[in-house]
């Protein structure tokens, strides 16, 4: 992705429910919504079972008004999981970037799009502990595409995670933009 942003990006965030997958989305588009005036959609869905079933969520975000608010291919995808990867990793944008848990998820990759592993939950388990790997990936998805400033993210991260819990958020957020500029910048599928 350059680093000016495209006239329309679709972003689709999954994993396992309980990885904090429709909070990272919601974090996401109120950074490109309220703290960067973009225009934003953004949508989730589950399986069947709460913790540990499937989910994705979804956010568009554009520089114009939004026409159909629905992801049909993603010019990004985050896949925290196993089950995710295997699920998505032929519908992304062959232009496009995958984004990938290598912590969970270590099989060989089927994509057209542009393929870049980094191990999230570890990362996240030196910052702050396995539960803010969501927002190791936001650092990271953010590092690695310029979607939204980091300025932005921490700003709707502020808002959104618990009392308390803020330092060690923001260490994780940083830790993953700092893992995604760190990477080799001529990736391969």
């Amino acid at each position: 992705m350059d680093d000016k942003m495209a006239e329309q990006i679709e972003i689709r965030l999954s994993g396992a429910g309980g990885q904090g997958i429709v909070l990272g989305a919601i974090i996401l588009a109120e950074a490109a919504g309220i703290y960067e005036g973009k225009h934003v959609v953004q949508n989730q869905s589950y399986g069947v079972e709460a913790r540990g079933g499937a989910s994705r969520a979804e956010v568009i975000i554009s520089e114009q008004e939004i026409v159909y608010p629905e992801v049909v291919l993603p010019d990004i995808l985050l896949a925290m999981n196993r089950q995710s990867l295997e699920k998505y990793q032929g519908k992304v944008n062959s232009k496009g970037i995958l984004l990938y848990n290598t912590s969970l998820a270590t099989q060989k990759i089927d994509s057209p799009a542009k393929i870049i592993g980094l191990p999230l939950t570890e990362i996240a388990k030196a910052t702050g502990g396995e539960v803010v790997s969501n927002i190791v990936a936001l650092g990271a998805l953010v590092g690695l595409t310029k979607v939204v400033s980091l300025e932005a993210m921490e700003k709707a991260l502020e808002k959104r995670v618990p009392a308390g819990t803020m330092d060690k958020n923001r260490k994780a957020l940083a830790a993953g933009f700092k893992a995604a500029q760190e990477l080799d910048q001529n990736w391969t599928n």
